[in-house]
């Protein structure tokens, strides 16, 4: 059943791009055409996941010689794109932190200052997951910090905690999950859309952190706030005792820890510091791999095992059909249209339809296909329009992120559903009045803060 599906998925994207190649088209050339037929059947093919993202990139980058839009050579050059290379290095960074076990020291630790209340367990739940998403992978912080929350919901003496019926159980698992989405905001390597509109538009990592940190921080009390209001936890103050325990069992800080430390601060002193230093941003990431590789903090055997070339290759072929569709005047093609469909309003709206639009269907379709769908349209617009690169580029890979409603909207959303301690009612009922606030402080901060960021 299951290959019949992917089978009738895979004719329907054929015969979509078909359709597009073969309507009339005025105004824009056949290479162009080509290109946006192209567009189509990546799109129709990213949405259904007939195969996994990183096959129908690999699709994109051999068929566009065939269809006449680039040559190969043009079409690979999304793998020369620095990104790449800051993807690679965020992966062996996340890796040295999750063997290191620094993650674990630094959530105990938390706990142990701020003391075990409800309301500051569930502070620690989200700003734990959340900073570590600054820096890694979601899924990675977030799946690194479950056992700990679990542990927890355990220690506040949650009842039918596994059958959906504790509000505390509820709230740690969902601020969990929330706060990695919330704080992978604050920086360039902290999710991927972000990625997809740091290659575009070529902003320099600290421009982004002085935006992006706020943006995360408010957005992850928000978070915290809205959590509380609707699932007011059931239990109560509980003892520090078994959280002293749990550090007394990690003993002082080991050496790979140390290390890891050490070196983290080194990369983020580095990014600081880039406009004065002239080190590349897209370097650093590679420099601090290389240094947790020679400590010895991990192996080049687990880097391998551990980084996701997956992705890699989904980017480097989004990358080659953003480049296809700029190169060809296919991008400015449609943005022309819709210019004229939306009657030039101004900026701020046109912001908040993208916006709108994104956080729409990221709900329903994986967030980084979506990116690199329509971050290269909003640094088309921005620049028909003579408007800094990102402004409407980094709105809607922020917007990409906002996936706080469903399960499919987000992997740990659906992991955080598949523990059992949240019903799939719980989470829409949380996420939506989040997804209302997060709009509203991305407009407010893209608006003050970051705008003398967002490129030329």
């Amino acid at each position: 059943m299951a290959s019949r599906k992917n089978y009738f998925y895979l004719l329907i994207s054929i015969l979509l791009a078909l359709i597009v190649y073969l309507i009339p088209l005025p105004g824009i050339g056949s290479s162009g055409h080509a290109a946006l037929s192209l567009l189509v059947f990546a799109v129709s093919m990213w949405i259904s996941e007939v195969v996994p993202l990183a096959v129908t990139s690999m699709i994109i980058l051999f068929i566009q010689p065939l269809m006449g839009i680039q040559s190969f050579k043009d079409a690979v050059i999304g793998f020369a794109n620095p990104i790449i290379f800051l993807i690679i290095g965020g992966f062996i960074m996340a890796d040295a932190i999750r063997e290191s076990g620094l993650a674990l020291r630094l959530t105990y630790t938390l706990l142990s200052k701020l003391g075990i209340s409800p309301k500051r367990t569930l502070f620690v739940s989200i700003f734990s997951t959340g900073l570590l998403s600054a820096w890694i992978e979601n899924v990675v912080a977030f799946a690194m910090l479950l056992p700990v929350i679990k542990e927890i919901i355990d220690l506040m003496g949650c009842e039918n905690a596994k059958n959906g019926e504790s509000n505390f159980a509820k709230s740690m698992v969902l601020g969990a999950s929330f706060g990695s989405l919330a704080g992978g905001l604050a920086t360039e390597i902290g999710t991927a859309p972000n990625l997809m509109a740091a290659a575009y538009t070529k902003i320099p990592f600290l421009n982004w952190m002085i935006f992006g940190f706020p943006l995360s921080i408010i957005l992850m009390l928000i978070v915290w706030k809205i959590l509380l209001r609707i699932f007011p936890p059931e239990v109560h103050d509980t003892r520090n005792k078994t959280v002293d325990d749990k550090l007394d069992l990690l003993g002082p800080m080991k050496r790979n820890e140390k290390i890891t430390l050490l070196i983290l601060f080194f990369a983020i002193v580095l990014w600081v510091t880039a406009g004065w230093t002239g080190i590349d941003s897209y370097s650093v990431a590679l420099i601090a791999g290389v240094l947790f590789l020679f400590t010895g903090v991990i192996s080049w055997r687990d880097a391998q095992k551990n980084i996701d070339w997956g992705l890699i290759i989904f980017f480097g072929g989004a990358l080659s059909l953003g480049s296809a569709l700029l190169n060809t005047g296919a991008a400015k093609w449609l943005i022309k249209d819709i210019i004229l469909a939306l009657g030039s309003p101004s900026p701020l709206i046109i912001t908040l339809v993208l916006i709108v639009l994104a956080v729409s269907i990221t709900q329903v379709m994986s967030n980084i296909a979506l990116a690199a769908i329509l971050v290269p349209l909003s640094v088309t617009l921005a620049r028909t329009q003579h408007l800094p690169v990102g402004i409407y580029a980094v709105p809607v890979a922020i917007a990409c992120s906002l996936s706080f409603m469903l399960p499919t909207a987000d992997p740990t959303v659906a992991m955080a559903h598949g523990t059992g301690f949240v019903k799939l009612r719980d989470i829409p009922r949380s996420g939506i009045p989040i997804i209302i606030s997060g709009i509203i402080v991305t407009i407010f901060v893209l608006f003050t803060i970051a705008r003398p960021f967002l490129g030329a």
